[in-house]
């Protein structure tokens, strides 16, 4: 009996990247079908913006990637950092829909340094306990992840762990180096399914 198709979402910040990221998605959606899987971007589809406040935009832009995600059976997220220590907070959110729901959750990321270090080293503060106070007197996570520990978590209790691969400078958005170990992993975890 032959396995239906697993529709993977490609949740990252490249939709920030110029064209809307398509050629680094088409490119993942081209990785997808050699793994035996389909890739969802969420720049698929035909939403209509035309008309709408820019306030009513997002409101749809958010309500079209709930449909996308509703239609996958896993996503895969692009946790790279993003306009700061951390990953894109939008891709955050999707991989805690994704988690919540049930669906695994598989992440990589182009920094292979640690979330605690990225910190230190953004805010320019020494290495201290966990209680030391960084930026506005907050204290830092240090739990040897690669982000957040909800996020590394979400990744590591659907039986997957965060890939960390080194990328060029100024590819750490754009390479796929990371996003084909995640294909690899799941396409073992489906193999054995």
């Amino acid at each position: 009996m032959t396995l239906p198709m697993l529709k993977v979402y490609l949740a990252g910040p490249e939709v920030f990247l110029p064209d809307f990221g398509k050629p680094v998605f088409d490119a993942k959606k081209a990785m997808c079908a050699a793994f035996g899987f389909e890739g969802v971007s969420p720049m698929d589809g035909d939403l209509d913006l035309e008309g709408l406040a820019p306030f009513q935009q997002g409101i749809a832009i958010y309500r079209g990637n709930l449909a996308h995600m509703d239609g996958c059976n896993a996503v895969i997220a692009n946790m790279t950092p993003f306009r700061g220590v951390s990953m894109d907070a939008g891709t955050a959110f999707e991989m805690g829909y994704m988690a919540a729901r049930g669906k695994p959750v598989l992440g990589y990321t182009h920094a292979v340094d640690g979330y605690a270090e990225r910190c230190v080293r953004y805010y320019g503060q020494g290495a201290g306990s966990v209680l030391d106070g960084y930026s506005a007197g907050t204290s830092i996570e240090r739990f040897d992840m690669a982000d957040n520990l909800m996020m590394v978590g979400a990744v590591d209790v659907a039986g997957f762990r965060v890939r960390s691969v080194s990328a060029p400078d100024g590819e750490e958005l754009t390479s796929l180096a990371g996003f084909e170990q995640c294909l690899a992993d799941l396409k073992k975890v489906r193999g054995a399914g």
